[in-house]
């Protein structure tokens, strides 16, 4: 049987434009002051910093809108409005009418050091006195050692790898014996294979003490009693006094169980947080300031519409000059049309940051988390007219300076949840007051999840021991008994 459906499909496509925008607003302020220097070295009809020049109106100008650039079009040269690229749009005035601008003039080197983890463990390999084949197995090595520190292959894969990949023909006597030279290498621990590995190496290399000598033993032969914290177990184990304990637990806690993560010339490049915006309260008043970085003074080059002003004017309009008077006219709408996003990238911001400090006002005002309001990215969309999905970008990307210190943007939207009142609670308020109650509680008997529920809903929050546990998690805290102390 043959059957005939027809559906109607409405669907919306983003022009080029459009999506170009939208990548201009997601960008924090210094992947936005990359992303401008690549437009002014590609585009040379576009120029920043102000142009001391005043050009005087064309008589023709009409100040009607540019063309929409689309490289791919195909231009007419006589269709050309010339006096369009002549007008005195060099220096446009894109100041909001509020105080947008930061006074903060100095750039931050927003790089860490260029060297890498990898690199470092090799320079110190250098110092080993090693013959050719021990050196590539050793450099092999420390290629397979992760961000972390650890070595996560076993010896029998390395071997074989070193064979088909490298032509080196090894053993894994040999791969073992190199290994303990990358285990004296810093920082200590280094070159692992797992945890108990990992801090074993570094308690060997401290200076032998009664408790350095204890928690080796400990991480020898009880390291799963000491990791499930039975401490009743090692007390009985050992026959030592609890405090003997503890100061053993103290140093085995002091060591690093992620060596590599530690090394600030880390190969991950690390980028400083600039904020985006700045709150600051004069008089009891919120005022919101944008960084000035965000708003470049840009224009359209003089030279580029002193070469549309000379085509104009000549008599002899030869092909070769129609053809560059269309890439001129490419490079113009180009310009044109990125200094009008910048614009709208910045109103954007602006606009959507200003609602979100107006709706969290006391917060702002007071610095108290539990005055965060239930807040949805719907909220702030439906109060500036723009669509979710712009206010989304915005607040994933972009951090703000207040009184209370830098705080990412979305971190001030939340979920609501109804009191015993039947009021609507953030639940940043809750897992707020469920982080004070845990730190203030007897670590030698921490709260399991159905006591803190307990300890809540007597607050007014009835809140099911699940939703504790989770609550918990997203803050990072662990289990009761592993909150335990001895």
């Amino acid at each position: 049987m043959l059957r005939q459906n027809l559906q109607f499909k409405l669907s919306q496509k983003l022009s080029p434009q459009q999506i170009q925008l939208m990548k201009l607003i997601q960008l924090p302020t210094l992947a936005f002051e990359q992303r401008l220097l690549e437009e002014i070295n590609e585009n040379p009809a576009l120029e920043i910093g102000k142009d001391e020049e005043v050009y005087e109106k064309d008589e023709f100008d009409n100040n009607e809108d540019y063309d929409d650039y689309e490289g791919g079009d195909n231009i007419e040269a006589d269709d050309i409005n010339i006096d369009e690229y002549l007008s005195n749009d060099e220096t446009p005035d894109y100041k909001l009418q509020t105080n947008n601008y930061s006074n903060e003039e100095e750039r931050e080197n927003p790089f860490a050091s260029p060297l890498s983890f990898h690199q470092d463990l090799i320079n110190q390999l250098n110092t080993f006195i090693l013959n050719d084949t021990d050196r590539e197995i050793a450099e092999f090595l420390v290629g397979s050692i992760d961000d972390m520190g650890y070595i996560r292959r076993t010896v029998e894969d390395i071997v074989d790898d070193m064979a088909f990949t490298q032509g080196v023909y090894t053993d894994e006597k040999n791969v073992e014996r190199m290994l303990h030279v990358i285990h004296e290498l810093e920082p200590s621990g280094v070159g692992a294979r797992d945890l108990q590995e990992c801090l074993l190496l570094q308690l060997k290399h401290k200076t032998p003490t009664q408790d350095i000598a204890l928690a080796i033993d400990i991480i020898e032969n009880q390291f799963e009693a000491f990791t499930k914290k039975h401490y009743d177990k090692l007390l009985q184990k050992y026959s030592i006094s609890q405090e003997q304990l503890k100061k053993t637990v103290h140093e085995i806690e002091k060591l690093n169980p992620k060596p590599g993560g530690s090394f600030t010339g880390n190969n991950k490049i690390t980028e400083n947080i600039v904020p985006d915006f700045a709150i600051r309260i004069n008089d009891g008043e919120l005022e919101l300031i944008l960084n000035g970085r965000n708003a470049p003074s840009l224009h359209v080059s003089k030279d580029y519409q002193e070469m549309m002003q000379t085509y104009k004017v000549s008599s002899d309009k030869s092909n070769s000059q129609k053809d560059a008077v269309q890439f001129i006219k490419q490079k113009l709408d180009s310009a044109k049309w990125f200094i009008d996003a910048i614009k709208q990238r910045q109103e954007t911001l602006y606009v959507t940051m200003n609602a979100i400090m107006h709706f969290q006002q006391e917060y702002f005002l007071d610095g108290e988390e539990t005055s965060l309001k239930p807040m949805i990215l719907k909220d702030i969309a439906d109060m500036v007219g723009l669509d979710i999905s712009t206010v989304s970008r915005v607040a994933n990307s972009k951090y703000v300076d207040t009184p209370y210190g830098t705080k990412l943007i979305k971190e001030f939207f939340s979920e609501a949840m109804k009191n015993d009142q039947g009021e609507d609670v953030s639940t940043l308020e809750i897992k707020k007051i469920l982080q004070n109650i845990i730190e203030d509680e007897d670590k030698h008997k921490p709260l399991p999840d159905d006591q803190l529920a307990d300890i809540l809903k007597e607050k007014g929050y009835p809140i099911a021991r699940r939703t504790i546990a989770k609550y918990r998690e997203q803050l990072d805290i662990p289990v009761a008994r592993m909150r335990k102390q001895i």
